[in-house]
């Protein structure tokens, strides 16, 4: 699947990077020499790293890393303090060229606009971190954030981050029974929520959603509710209490001191089967890995601005959070949909406010790819300086309709894959090297990644299982209150090996393709067959916005592929069209690994940032039990896979 590169950087456009001017500092002009060293000696290349990023401590720290308990519970810069809110904010605040610049800048669905400078924002933190600790809320104390993308959801981070309590953040789109699953998870004693927040032009109610997940979650004591589109909403005097309410003049509350493996976050992420799965996170993990790939890995830097599309209850939006402010740059925080009023939104935004750094999922490109480029030609782009994608696999077709129409062959496409449980990547595209179409180009400085065959042999130009041998800042700190079963999610395949999920191809030029989830991966009589390959030639054909494949068993053959597809038209012969898309299987992969059946779907099960979710495709179509699919945007489509299968 690999293919050639189609960007290349200039000898002037290497040097102009953070990385290379980092890279220099420390003795090294050759990217593939400073990479080993970076896994050869973990505890030096993670030093170097803070001071580059600049991170400042209360009090200093003795030793880089200690692995007195093993390689599954490191622990990082032993026994020094610091609070990720002064690196995020309060120095930037202080300094006088920094204060006046803009932290924040968000925008409503309605095109509405507020910005918070440094300064602003620091003073909003105060206010609300002393209305927090007025109203009980202690250090460890877990509080959950079932919030939209609006600057009080940052400010709340910061916040409880300030007072030493930890923050819990969980998806807008969560209906009250998957608010609940993690609130009790985590045993929260606070819900910071909205009243609602406005998508498409309509107002979607949170208050009430979230007043059942409260039925549902006996340790929730106070219920805080920002106002933000003013509609009327049941109210319960004995728990609710008003975000204006918190706002206090009093005198600014001291940023609480904490360790440096203080817990900051407990962040959900969807299991294969049964509950969410809490990835915990410390003050000096999650924001520095964050920062480091941001900064270091995709150039953000001081006075640039940085977008991802997202929501704050999924990985990127924490990471948009610290990426951006922890290097000094803006950050963007968008309330409403990137096709919405008209298919250009994104685009208007990049344009509206300068983006230098734009974070986009597949199957976001491949829903614009349908309503042509005429959209793209009506704005000034030019403060692109970076794309990034992250989320699931690429097609080649997408990939290549981005950098051609939106990066007119120049801006360069990081493909990022990584995780909740990583803190951001653990494969990307370094700006030192040659991009090709859906690749990696290396994985991220620090990261000891492997691809292991099933007897754990590393393997080359095959497909195996990524694993990595070392432990890196930002890796979790196990599951919150289930540290078995975060061994035995990671660990228990081979010992000290972190096992992590994606099927990946290492090729002979260096280049790295993610081919899916290795619970989604087929095999085909013997042969081993990523999803993305069968899905890839399916896309080619123009009349498929987007597919997904699934293996299912087969008396035959042990396992056959079943395919699924989206159509960009409502009439089409559906035999013709069928034929035309095995006719490409087979040109692709070869007759052997054709599927069994093609089906014509509206749409694909996916979760909100994107991710189609193959699993649950697969235990719909079998009608076995799909595990966790909270994080679903779109579940009735499931009852509609159901039945295909069962109405053959």
């Amino acid at each position: 699947m690999s293919q050639s590169p189609v960007w290349f950087p200039s000898e002037e456009y290497k040097k102009s990077t953070r990385m290379y001017k980092w890279m220099e500092k420390l003795g090294f002009e050759d990217y593939d020499s400073f990479f080993l060293q970076s896994i050869d000696d973990i505890a030096w290349f993670w030093e170097e790293a803070v001071k580059e990023l600049d991170i400042k401590w209360n009090k200093p720290y003795q030793k880089t890393l200690d692995l007195s308990n093993g390689l599954k519970y490191p622990k990082w810069f032993m026994n020094g303090k610091m609070n990720i809110v002064h690196n995020a904010v309060e120095k930037w605040a202080a300094d006088s060229k920094m204060r006046s610049q803009d932290a924040i800048v968000w925008e409503g669905d309605n095109g509405e606009v507020k910005k918070y400078t440094f300064a602003s924002l620091s003073q909003e933190i105060d206010s609300i971190a002393a209305g927090l600790s007025a109203k009980g809320i202690q250090p460890g104390d877990i509080v959950t954030l079932y919030m939209p993308m609006i600057p009080e959801t940052v400010i709340a981070m910061f916040a409880i981050a300030k007072i030493g309590a930890i923050f819990s953040p969980a998806f807008s789109g969560y209906g009250a029974e998957a608010v609940a699953t993690r609130i009790n998870a985590a045993g929260a004693k606070v819900l910071i929520t909205a009243d609602g927040f406005y998508r498409r032009g309509k107002v979607i109610s949170m208050k009430e959603e979230a007043d059942r997940a409260v039925s549902l979650s006996p340790s929730i004591e106070q219920v805080i509710v920002v106002r933000r589109t003013g509609a009327e909403v049941p109210w319960n005097q004995d728990k609710d209490v008003e975000w204006s309410e918190l706002k206090t003049k009093t005198a600014a509350i001291r940023t609480k001191e904490t360790d440096t493996d203080t817990p900051l976050m407990v962040i959900y992420t969807s299991g294969t089967t049964g509950k969410p799965k809490g990835a915990v996170h410390t003050h000096s993990g999650f924001p520095i890995k964050a920062a480091f790939d941001a900064g270091l890995c995709m150039d953000v830097c001081k006075g640039d601005t940085l977008f991802w599309v997202t929501d704050m209850g999924w990985m990127m939006g924490p990471f948009l959070v610290f990426g951006g402010l922890v290097n000094g740059a803006s950050i963007v925080l968008f309330e409403g949909t990137p096709d919405f009023p008209e298919p250009d939104r994104i685009w208007d935004l990049v344009e509206t406010h300068h983006v230098t750094h734009l974070g986009i999922s597949p199957t976001l490109i491949r829903s614009l790819m349908r309503h042509g480029t005429e959209w793209i030609e009506k704005h000034d782009l030019s403060s692109l300086k970076v794309i990034g994608s992250t989320g699931e696999p690429w097609n080649p077709e997408p990939w290549m309709w981005l950098f051609e129409n939106v990066c007119k062959k120049n801006v360069p496409i990081i493909n990022y894959s990584g995780g909740t449980e990583i803190s951001g990547g653990i494969l990307g595209n370094v700006l030192l090297k040659p991009i090709s179409p859906i690749t990696f180009n290396s994985p991220i400085p620090g990261m000891d990644v492997h691809v292991y065959d099933s007897e754990q042999n590393s393997v080359l130009n095959e497909v195996g299982e990524l694993v990595i041998l070392q432990p890196w800042v930002g890796m979790t700190n196990g599951f919150w209150k289930e540290n078995e079963r975060y061994e035995q999610t990671y660990w228990s395949r081979w010992g000290d090996t972190w096992v992590h999920g994606d099927w990946v191809i290492q090729d002979s030029e260096g280049f790295w393709t993610i081919t899916g989830r290795s619970d989604d991966i087929l095999n085909v009589a013997g042969k081993r067959l990523g999803p993305a390959e069968l899905e890839s030639a399916l896309v080619e054909h123009p009349m498929v916005i987007e597919a997904a494949a699934i293996g299912i068993p087969d008396s035959v053959k042990g396992e056959t592929a079943v395919c699924f597809a989206v159509i960009n038209s409502s009439s089409y012969d559906s035999a013709l069209l069928k034929q035309e898309l095995l006719q490409l299987i087979g040109k692709h992969l070869g007759k052997a690994l054709l599927p069994k059946e093609i089906y014509f779907v509206d749409e694909l099960p996916k979760t909100r940032n994107g991710k189609v979710m193959r699993r649950v495709i697969r235990a719909a179509y079998l009608n076995q039990n799909a595990g966790d699919i909270t994080s679903l945007e779109n579940p009735a489509i499931l009852e509609a896979i159901k039945n295909m299968n069962l109405t053959k």
